[in-house]
């Protein structure tokens, strides 16, 4: 079982990479970001309570993000995942590996997909346009996004660091260039 953490700030390119590793490898993908939007559009009251975080570019309560995590582990984890967008603090980190360790499993490798600010910004602008997402459409918000992230969700890489599972690749170049990059680490990690 191969368990894969693509990480990097908002508009990185993490959702894209992480279909095309699920499909490569034949592993799940699970996108934090994309159950809650789900739940947003649906109406639930996961969703209702979700969707004032994201409208300010805020992270997701540990506690909700957990929880969807464990439900979805629960059901998925005959083969390995893709992991987009989780964990995203510390705080969340910790508890997934507990998590890994009930089922005999662990994080195999956490890939760092640097790419500068302004072109985070430029990608997420250029993705709001066809995706209808307010938080894709507001520089501001976005710029703040891209803070949270700084602030609470890159010191995650820490964590995965001390356990020597932490790589980082260059997040420019072409969407095969990219993909390219990570397989290379994913195949030294197997």
């Amino acid at each position: 079982m191969l368990n894969i953490i693509l990480f990097g700030a908002p508009g990185c390119g993490k959702g894209t990479q992480a279909a095309r590793l699920a499909e490569h490898y034949d592993l799940y993908h699970i996108s934090t970001g994309e159950v809650i939007r789900s739940e947003i559009a649906r109406g639930t009251e996961l969703g209702r309570s979700m969707e004032g975080y994201i409208s300010r570019g805020e992270l997701a309560p540990d506690s909700i993000v957990v929880e969807m995590v464990r439900d979805y582990m629960r059901t998925h984890a005959d083969k390995g995942c893709i992991f987009d967008g989780f964990p995203r603090t510390t705080a969340q980190a910790e508890i997934f590996d507990k998590m890994l360790a009930e089922i005999n499993s662990e994080v195999d490798a956490m890939i760092f997909m640097d790419v500068p600010e302004e072109e985070l910004v430029k990608r997420i602008l250029l993705r709001g346009k066809d995706s209808g997402r307010k938080d894709d459409a507001s520089e501001d918000v976005i710029r703040n996004r891209i803070e949270v992230y700084r602030q609470q969700t890159a010191i995650v890489a820490d964590h995965y660091t001390k356990q020597g599972k932490y790589s980082e690749i260059n997040g420019l170049g072409t969407m095969d260039e990219v993909f390219e990059r990570l397989c290379n680490v994913i195949d030294q990690k197997r």
